[in-house]
């Protein structure tokens, strides 16, 4: 290699030898001996771009926020690279980038002290919430606590204490400690409520399970005397909505059992009744016809002949006897309608003809005649004397005695 080359940051002589140009001076950087001078000078070009790629890497670092420690390190590392480099280029430039790169680690270091501060205030909050809501599950009344999703929270606010305690800031020993105790006191104050809740609920489930087992046995007992005690199983089924609960799926099972044992009572009542019902179809015809006979009395008016046909229909009615029970309510509404119309004729009549009112009315019409007369006589006699203010008293109370009469009917 005989030619030289140059440019603005280094050079390469005729030896092969290449140089450096600082503001300190030039220097040598090392040979390329198996190559071109142009090749020997971007073989160095090339170690400053990789140096200058590693500038403006720490710079981005920087600009994202990373710790001032690692950017001190790094530019103290760079520095001495650059200063010893074995690399053409501006090498002064790189020098300034990282002299400006190191005077904003002690800028970098006091923003990110301050926001580190500001996170661990931030996590303690954090951490405090999680606490007071494990603490608020803590208070709650045991006997009105959804255990289900008691356990559900609690789980969950366990979980959020584990991610922030991964992800968040490292917290001050005393603060961090003081704050599990408290959370570990809620947590373990929410078993005890819980174990203390089922405990004394097994044994009231084991109480009522008790008494339905007896009520079972009891109802079972009655099996033997088929329908007649469907009245003693009802008290029972009383005595059973008064027992309590078992548990849902013990409470199901139990009944099952006890509605089998009524079951057994109901359908031999059932057969007793349909074979009853099956004797009184006949007596069924027979009231229907009755009724036929009888409604005619809807349209009678006279009291007195309506209550003696009703009477004889009555009569008829006992003799004939029970109907079956899905019919019972029909034809005795349809008696019944009868009934009431003889009964509001006999109203009617009663109304018309009371004594009592009879005697009043005629007494009160005597007393208004009475009074009628005499006021008569007190008004000719105030005519006759040309008083005329006891003209028109006269007047006045006559005028009222006769609107009374006339009410009363005389």
């Amino acid at each position: 290699m005989t030619d030289s080359v140059q440019q603005p940051w280094g050079r390469v002589d005729e030896t092969g030898t290449v140089f450096v140009r600082t503001s300190d001076g030039e220097r040598e950087v090392g040979q390329y001996p198996d190559g071109s001078a142009e090749e020997a000078l971007a073989y160095f070009e090339r170690k400053f771009q990789d140096l200058a790629g590693q500038v403006t890497l720490l710079e981005q670092r920087v600009r994202r926020g990373a710790p001032a420690a690692d950017v001190a390190k790094a530019v103290s590392h760079l520095q001495a690279s650059v200063r010893d480099a074995h690399a053409v280029g501006d090498l002064d430039a790189l020098a300034r980038r990282l002299e400006a790169l190191s005077g904003t680690t002690a800028e970098l270091t006091e923003q990110q002290q301050a926001e580190a501060k500001a996170a661990v205030a931030d996590a303690l909050a954090e951490r405090t919430r999680i606490v007071e809501e494990a603490e608020a599950l803590a208070a709650q009344d045991p006997a009105k606590t959804q255990w289900k999703q008691t356990g559900a929270s609690l789980d969950q606010l366990f979980a959020r204490w584990q991610q922030h305690q991964q992800d968040g800031p490292r917290l001050p020993k005393n603060e961090a400690n003081e704050l599990w105790k408290r959370f570990r006191a809620a947590r373990s104050t929410i078993e005890q409520h819980r174990k203390a809740f089922f405990a004394e609920l097994d044994a009231s489930h084991r109480d009522v399970r008790a008494r339905k087992q007896r009520l079972i046995e009891r109802a079972e007992a009655l099996a033997p005397r088929g329908g007649d005690a469907v009245a003693d199983y009802r008290a029972l089924l009383d005595e059973w909505k008064l027992a309590g609960r078992a548990g849902k799926k013990l409470d199901d099972a139990l009944w099952a059992k006890f509605k089998a044992a009524g079951d057994v009572l109901f359908q031999a009542k059932a057969e007793v009744d349909a074979l009853e019902d099956e004797a009184y179809q006949a007596n069924l015809t027979e009231k229907l016809a009755l009724l036929d006979e009888a409604e005619p009395l809807l349209s009678e008016q006279d009291p007195k002949a309506a209550r003696a046909a009703l009477g004889k229909v009555q009569r008829r009615w006992d003799e004939i006897g029970r109907v079956p029970r899905d019919q019972v309510r029909v034809v005795e509404d349809r008696l019944r309608k009868i009934e009431n119309h003889v009964r509001s004729l006999e109203d009617e009549r009663w109304q018309r003809e009371d004594p009592e009112k009879k005697a009043r009315s005629e007494g009160m019409l005597g007393q208004l005649q009475d009074a009628i007369a005499k006021l008569e006589a007190e008004l000719a006699a105030a005519e006759a004397a040309g008083d005329q203010k006891a003209v028109a008293a006269a007047k006045e109370s006559l005028d009222a005695r006769r609107a009374w009469l006339k009410a009363i009917g005389g």
